[in-house]
């Protein structure tokens, strides 16, 4: 179970005609927050049915998505109890910043440097299975998290991907959701994580030293097929964002501790 998690807090939700999204986003609150620890057992269906004035079925379906989550267990009789603080991350939200930030209750944010569309070159040419010739649609951005900048974002795209954002704002919103829009075929995606000093270009964004330490995310996307469709490079500042990975023995886990000299 992999998940990025944004250092805000996401906000409890309301108890007022309360849907099952409601409820889980409440348990899911108090389990990030402390009030339920690992080991704690959640409240019973009837508790929470009270509480929040719904129908059980409302109730099994906010415990089915945090089971889902791997956040609780299954119960198999008995109360679940909390497995732990961090849920696992949609496939949304492993490739969309701006859906990260919603799902965390941060409302998310772009400015864009420039959209251009040039030649592969030999290094993007490898990383997308094109001719180095090829033309490509590459995109730069600064992103915020609640009008405060937080990472800038490098993206480059086949042209026959890339096409569906020269006729856009890419200030308008995410970019992910709008190549789904569009048809694109998004299937799986890979992602490498470490770190790496600002670079001059970089600081002047974020208003920060040169030199300072950021988080390195660069991720290729797939089709159906396994055609690379994306290869992207994202920078996060260190404070707004990390990476938590929650593994069990015996059970293969899809993530891999990669040695630089490899």
């Amino acid at each position: 179970m992999t998940t990025v998690e944004p250092s805000r807090p996401s906000t409890s939700a309301s108890t007022s005609a309360a849907t099952n999204q409601d409820i889980a986003a409440y348990l899911r609150s108090a389990i990030r927050d402390g009030t339920f620890q690992p080991g704690d057992a959640i409240p019973s269906e009837a508790d929470l049915c009270r509480q929040f004035g719904t129908a059980r079925g409302t109730v099994r379906q906010a415990i089915a998505t945090l089971r889902s989550e791997g956040l609780i267990s299954s119960g198999q009789g008995r109360r679940s109890r909390v497995l732990d603080k961090l849920p696992s991350q949609s496939f949304d939200g492993v490739i969309s910043f701006s859906q990260w930030c919603r799902n965390s209750g941060v409302v998310p944010g772009q400015k864009t440097q420039w959209v251009t569309r040039t030649f592969a070159g030999e290094q993007l040419a490898a990383e997308l299975n094109i001719d180095a010739d090829d033309s490509v649609v590459s995109v730069f951005r600064l992103r915020l998290m609640d009008d405060v900048p937080a990472m800038v974002e490098r993206l480059n795209y086949p042209l026959e991907v890339g096409k569906h954002i020269l006729a856009v704002d890419t200030d308008s919103g995410s970019i992910y959701e709008h190549l789904l829009a569009s048809g694109v075929d998004i299937d799986h995606a890979t992602r490498v994580i470490d770190a790496i000093g600002a670079t001059d270009e970089d600081a002047k964004l974020l208003d920060i030293a040169p030199g300072t330490p950021m988080l390195r995310v660069r991720r290729r996307a797939f089709n159906s097929a396994g055609v690379p469709i994306e290869s992207s490079d994202d920078r996060y500042l260190f404070d707004k964002a990390s990476f938590a990975v929650t593994t069990s023995r015996g059970t293969p886990q899809p993530v891999s501790m990669v040695s630089q000299s490899d």
